[in-house]
């Protein structure tokens, strides 16, 4: 796996992942709501980490920086 994420995506990521957690401990969302923006946020998290996300691949997208 080639990394095909930038810090700043990485970082936006992490975040959008950390409010959802935070929306679901303080029970602004339940249900089958919450158990949707969950996954998405566990999928956030871990392509984070690995700083790669398939969905980017087949179009070709990334937001890492070039390297010289």
């Amino acid at each position: 796996m080639k990394a095909n994420m930038g810090k700043i995506d990485r970082a936006v990521r992490i975040v959008v992942a950390l409010i959802i957690i935070g929306l679901y401990l303080m029970n602004q969302i339940s249900g089958t709501v919450a158990l949707v923006l969950l996954a998405f946020a566990g999928v956030f998290i871990l392509t984070s980490f690995v700083s790669f996300c398939p969905l980017y691949l087949p179009f070709g997208i990334s937001t890492r920086k070039k390297q010289q």
